[in-house]
């Protein structure tokens, strides 16, 4: 039993006389027999007092001990002994009757007194431990005949006991004062994670005038000197530490920074998000990362402020910061409690699967879903159709397996149109409705702030990670509101939404961080209104990159029509009115294509999607409220992995090799796997939604029938007309034949005249000797430096640069 408790905080209060004060690591020789040791459970944690067998300490360690041995099959001996801490469910505690009449109310116990608690269940774990192992090696003696009157040496480790499951849950703005020295649970996001360090519990110090060395408690790793030398003869006030003495304990530390999770109830205005500094120690260093959704059960402690931030003339202050004690990762990154690999993201009472039940009991619940995600939003069916499958998302394919690259299931969805269509209001209300959803906005996101911070720990000099909105976004919903003013910002999102994830290789840090989020951008054209006779890449001044990353693109345009105009206006006086949904809500879809066999686009099906998620007059429909909403899409994200059966394959094969011919029919854009990725995305996410394990045939025709209205809005043209020669999400010009017979008659004179710059005026004579006819011919030219054919070289001055 000798080394067993070397300075790690049990066993060292009464036998620090003993052998130097090595706190119990050497017995006397009349002790090295188990008949001669006193019982582990006299040995009264780290407080120095005389032992007394009516103890409150003593009860509670024999009462732990009989609750420990109770569930000791629940619980790996060797994987206990091996980390150093054992799991206790805070709700198994208190169910246990035996241990509740023991120790009356061990809530209150744990919660006023955490350290001495935690202290007796670890001491109780480590008894069970120590008299398994003397056992153990007792049979053995006996199997080999030896004689069992000798020493036996065990040494077990010193157990941390970490509590899980605490309850209640305290809110980040409630931790004040008066919770100094109580155990709580905190539920936030890790926005800082600095590196781990030694934290040093224990220090030796040799005395410079007698050599003796004595082994000094260092609480919470604070630096002090002994005041006095252990031998009494010795007077001796001046010492020197041992970093390298065996007496000398360290053990790993890592600070993290937490960030409070906040429901839309508990969203004050005009404050920002509180935060608060853990220390993690031991086995729970490197259990997460910045992102990650976790919850922390720990002790509150304060420390001073940095007094060298402060005037001399403030007064003392301290800083409350938390000492974990267990940490619950949500993320299933490395998660303590068990080895989920999907993470829990949220928590379901009884109540809740009884509602989703309910939900999925519906009828017609893709149209129940769609009219309830944005009801004050009149019409759009689509393109809410779309915003719910990307709540919904599709699965992700190979995210364990370490030999193949995984395939991201989250969409990415683009709205762009015209101003005061409400894609703002739809957009908030999505990442209202997501169990994760992060709402930015671009005129005012730096590129540091969508992915990764790398920021100087003021106290240490060490660099440290902060979480950007990407980052903080991960599985979940990430929603960027006007999107075409975020300027160069766009470069950051190509990694983000192909590989999902962010690197970084700043300052001598290279890493990566996970940002498996779905993007939302809203969108306004450039000039206020969007131009048909341009591309969406024209139109929003973005290149072929980013937008081709985009599963769906809706276009919205406002197009005066009276019978619409006439039911807009009604619903809108019925919700300023605070009345009930206006239930005529039969819209006008805002294409109207002309019929045409040409394209595989324009084939139109018997009822089509959209006609199926109007509202007809005369129904009413009960929206789902956001709360509810929002549990339903957690429950579907974490249990619902649905996968495409043999008819839905084919369906959106069928159209995938049909767009395929097409584009090499016309000459058209480039019809790409991506195109087929998203497809396969959106028919998983359209099961997913309805909780089921297969996505079918109609699910499939669904997703083409939204695909189909997605895509003609891009090849549209400024008459209604479909010109599939237009680029779908890259960008070219609107009229490539013009720019193409500009450019090389530009060319040609540049060859026979050995000149390649050329005035404002002489590209306008250029252009009327070529008949070139366009409405605006600056923003022709401005497009042709847009793709690189010009460059502007000074005032009316452009240079050629495809010689």
């Amino acid at each position: 039993m000798s080394g067993g408790y070397r300075g790690r905080g049990f066993g060292q209060g009464r036998f620090q006389s003993w052998k130097k004060g090595r706190g119990g690591r050497n017995f006397s020789g009349k002790w090295r027999t188990r008949e001669h040791r006193p019982d582990l459970s006299k040995t009264v944690g780290k407080y120095a007092s005389v032992y007394r067998d009516s103890s409150p300490f003593i009860e509670k360690i024999q009462a732990f001990e009989k609750f420990f041995t109770r569930h000791i099959d629940l619980y790996d001996k060797d994987e206990i002994e091996r980390k150093g801490s054992i799991l206790v469910d805070f709700k198994e505690l208190t169910k246990d009757d035996e241990i509740t009449n023991l120790i009356s109310n061990i809530a209150n116990e744990l919660r006023d007194a955490p350290e001495k608690t935690l202290a007796c269940m670890g001491l109780a774990i480590h008894q069970i431990l120590t008299k398994d192992l003397e056992r153990h090696a007792a049979e053995l003696q006996a199997q080999e005949g030896l004689s069992s009157d000798g020493e036996t040496m065990v040494n077990v480790p010193h157990i941390y006991a970490r509590v899980y499951n605490y309850e209640p849950l305290t809110q980040l703005k409630n931790v004040r004062a008066n919770y100094y020295g109580k155990y709580i649970a905190l539920r936030g996001t890790v926005v800082r994670v600095s590196n781990i360090k030694p934290l040093c519990t224990k220090m030796a110090f040799l005395c410079a005038a007698c050599g003796e060395v004595q082994s000094f408690s260092l609480p919470d790793g604070k630096y002090s000197l002994p005041t006095k030398c252990p031998v009494p003869e010795c007077h001796g006030k001046s010492f020197a530490p041992l970093r390298s003495s065996p007496l000398t304990v360290t053990m790993d530390w890592q600070s993290i920074k937490i960030q409070e999770l906040m429901s839309d109830a508990q969203r004050e205005a005009g404050r920002i998000p509180r935060t608060i500094e853990c220390e993690l120690v031991h086995d729970l260093v490197d259990s997460c990362v910045p992102g990650d959704t976790v919850t922390i059960t720990g002790i509150v402690k304060v420390s001073n402020a940095e007094e060298g931030s402060r005037n001399k003339n403030d007064k003392c202050m301290f800083l409350l910061y938390i000492e974990a004690n267990s940490v619950s990762n949500s993320k299933g990154q490395k998660t303590i409690e068990d080895g989920c690999k999907h993470g829990t993201l949220m928590e379901f009472s009884l109540k809740d699967l009884y509602a989703i039940q309910e939900i999925q009991a519906e009828e017609n619940l893709f149209k129940l879903i769609v009219n309830s995600l944005c009801p004050v939003i009149f019409g759009h069916e689509l393109v809410k159709a779309g915003l719910a499958l990307a709540l919904f998302g599709g699965s992700q394919k190979y995210a364990d397996d370490k030999n193949r690259i995984p395939i991201r299931g989250d969409p990415h969805i683009l709205v762009v149109g015209d101003p005061g269509l409400g894609k703002s209001q739809m957009l908030q209300a999505t990442c209202s409705v997501a169990p994760r959803g992060v709402y930015v906005c671009g005129n005012t996101t730096t590129t540091s702030g969508l992915t990764v911070t790398l920021s100087k720990d003021s106290s240490s000099g060490d660099f440290a990670l902060e979480a950007g909105a990407l980052v903080l976004g991960d599985q979940g919903i990430c929603g960027i509101d006007e999107f075409d003013k975020m300027g160069n910002q766009h470069q950051a999102l190509l990694e983000a939404m192909e590989q999902q994830s962010i690197s970084l290789a700043k300052a001598g840090v290279v890493c990566s961080l996970p940002a498996r989020t779905s993007i939302i951008a809203a969108a306004n054209p450039v000039g206020g209104h969007y131009n048909k006779a341009k591309t969406v890449s024209e139109n929003l001044k973005m290149g072929s990159a980013l937008l081709s990353r985009f599963d769906l693109v809706f276009i919205l345009l406002d197009t005066p029509n009276e019978q619409h105009d006439h039911l807009l206006s009604e619903h809108v006086i019925a919700i300023r009115a605070g009345k009930q949904r206006a239930v005529s809500s039969a819209t006008v879809t805002r294409m109207n294509t002309q019929d045409s066999n040409i394209s595989v686009l324009e084939v139109i099906s018997e009822k089509p999607l959209s006609e199926r998620l109007k509202v007809v007059p005369g129904e009413t429909i009960d929206p789902i409220p956001h709360q509810l909403l929002r549990k339903y899409i957690g429950y579907a994200r974490q249990y619902v992995y649905p996968r495409l059966s043999t008819e839905a394959a084919q369906v959106l094969q069928d159209f995938y090799l049909e767009l395929r011919k097409q584009s090499q029919r016309l000459n058209s854009s480039p019809i790409t796997t991506r195109q087929l990725e998203s497809l396969i995305r959106l028919t998983e996410a359209r099961a997913r939604l309805e909780l089921r394990e297969e996505a079918t045939k109609e699910d499939a025709e669904d997703i083409v029938e939204i695909m189909k209205y997605s895509m003609l809005g891009t090849y549209s043209d400024e008459f209604g007309n479909l010109d599939f020669e237009r680029s779908q999400h890259g960008s070219g010009m609107s009229n490539r034949s013009t720019a193409k017979r500009f450019i090389s008659a530009l060319n040609n004179i540049a060859e026979r005249t050995y000149n390649n710059l050329f005035q404002f005026h002489q590209l306008r004579q250029i252009a009327k000797e070529l008949n070139i006819q366009v409405a605006d011919f600056e923003n022709f030219i401005g497009s042709l430096n847009d793709q690189g054919y010009l460059l502007k070289k000074g005032p009316k001055v452009y240079q050629l640069q495809t010689m």
